[in-house]
């Protein structure tokens, strides 16, 4: 491990802020990203996050919302926050920490598991910046996950 975490979150935090700023560039939901990525390409991403971190996001993003095919959306949750917005990376730090949750419980690879997650009625919640769950104790969120309901 080099820095404060271990290099391998850092690629899912990547990856995760990845899909969340090209969900909000395309207006889109995030299950809609992630199933238009699809498995490989995602774990091209995760893999290689460490070099695509180092390039500029907004190419990056237009590369892969290109090669993918992911067309313009109308959900925008940015523009119908009434509260101050978390930035791509704060959502990308929930996201990692739930895909890692998940997978640990699960027993599941990383992209599977974040397949998973963001296919799952949880994603809905995080994504709705009235409301507080996107803040919430990382542990009650992937609990949410696990039982399939908010306590």
């Amino acid at each position: 491990m080099i820095g404060r975490e271990d290099k391998k979150e850092n690629d899912l935090f990547f990856t995760c802020s990845l899909i969340e700023y090209i969900a909000r560039k395309t207006k889109n939901h995030r299950c809609t990203v992630v199933n238009a990525l699809g498995k490989k390409r995602l774990q091209k991403i995760y893999e290689l996050a460490d070099v695509y971190h180092s390039d500029n996001i907004d190419r990056v993003s237009d590369d892969f919302i290109e090669e993918s095919g992911i067309t313009e959306g109308n959900f925008d949750n940015v523009g119908t926050a009434r509260y101050a917005i978390p930035s791509h990376w704060d959502i990308g730090k929930v996201y990692k920490r739930l895909v890692l949750g998940a997978a640990g419980e699960k027993q599941m690879d990383i992209v599977d598991a974040l397949i998973d997650v963001y296919n799952s009625f949880v994603c809905e919640k995080i994504d709705n910046y009235n409301s507080s769950f996107y803040y919430d104790n990382p542990q009650n969120i992937l609990n949410a996950y696990l039982t399939g309901e908010i306590e």
